[in-house]
């Protein structure tokens, strides 16, 4: 079995244009943002002055650092509380910018976010080819949806998508997100709800889905106050998963992020839940590349799919 790489390019509404020392330099539109991330274990390719130039960077306030090494071993404790984006004058607190065929809203979170992980275009693709391909009414339900890209790419192939995050605040952005992508009248129900608890009301009342997109987090909690772990909730999740699929399912998506797991792992679980259909099975890296000849793949997470 290969292990993909996929990749995402830049576009009008989305770069990366360097990384490295811990951060990314990135464009949103017309706005140049910077903020950390762990993956770039490398030097920066751009020269400092390049650097100066973002309107946004998210920052730890009063945490002065000479590099990556002393910025992890300092700032680890106090990042969660007191890290902030730091905005130039002028800039909005939210903008749009599109992407991928979609239309995002940008916003700057406290947990270093910006509504949109440009890194899931290739799985947005793949998602839209299957159903348009199916040539066959399908239903879809994303659960971890949060701002919605992938249910968004989902609805615009034509899928009647269900969309469950436990929070209020994603479930609303990611309607915003609809709004702005030309789909508010599509067949899309926005459901603020624990996904566990909501699959097991699904499948009581018989419901069931063609195709499943999962995007579980290492750690949370949903919309109720129950606690999710992967360690211990995500093989009883999946159980779940399987049994709310239709008898001829279209494809089951599995995403990670931060969770400390190989995509070998979500490939071996999906060969048990679907021992027995007939279909394929593909892993891999989620990657954006840097914009120019000498670009670079910045690693962004895992997946694994199955389709018929």
């Amino acid at each position: 079995m290969d292990y993909l790489i996929t990749e995402t390019a830049g576009c009008d509404g989305y770069e990366l244009l360097d990384s490295g020392d811990g951060e990314k330099l990135e464009r949103y539109g017309g706005v140049i943002m910077a903020r950390p991330d762990p993956q770039a274990l490398w030097k920066k390719r751009l020269p400092h002055n390049e650097w100066q130039k973002v309107k946004a960077r998210f920052a730890i306030p009063g945490l002065v650092v000479k590099n990556f090494t002393e910025q992890k071993s300092r700032g680890r404790t106090r990042a969660a509380a007191n890290a902030q984006w730091e905005l130039a004058s002028g800039v909005p607190q939210k903008w749009k910018t599109d992407f991928a065929g979609l239309s995002f809203w940008i916003r700057p979170t406290a947990f270093k976010h910006t509504g949109l992980f440009p890194e899931h275009a290739p799985n947005w693709q793949w998602i839209g080819e299957k159903i348009s391909g199916a040539r066959r009414p399908v239903s879809v339900i994303n659960l971890f949806g949060y701002t919605g890209g992938a249910t968004l790419a989902a609805a615009k192939a034509g899928a009647a998508v269900t969309h469950v995050d436990g929070s209020r605040v994603a479930v609303a952005w990611a309607r915003e997100n609809a709004e702005a992508s030309g789909l508010k009248d599509a067949p899309i129900r926005w459901i603020v709800d624990d996904a566990r608890a909501f699959l097991k009301r699904e499948i009581k009342r018989g419901k069931r889905y063609d195709g499943i997109i999962i995007d579980p987090p290492a750690f949370g909690h949903g919309s109720d106050g129950d606690l999710w772990k992967i360690e211990d909730d995500f093989l009883p999740f999946l159980d779940l998963c399987k049994t709310a699929m239709t008898p001829a399912p279209l494809f089951f998506l599995m995403n990670g992020y931060a969770s400390g797991y190989s995509a070998i792992a979500y490939k071996n679980n999906l060969e048990m839940l679907m021992r027995g259909a007939k279909g394929t099975i593909e892993m891999g890296e989620l990657t954006i590349r840097e914009t120019g000849a000498d670009g670079r793949l910045l690693p962004c997470g895992i997946f694994a799919r199955w389709s018929e």
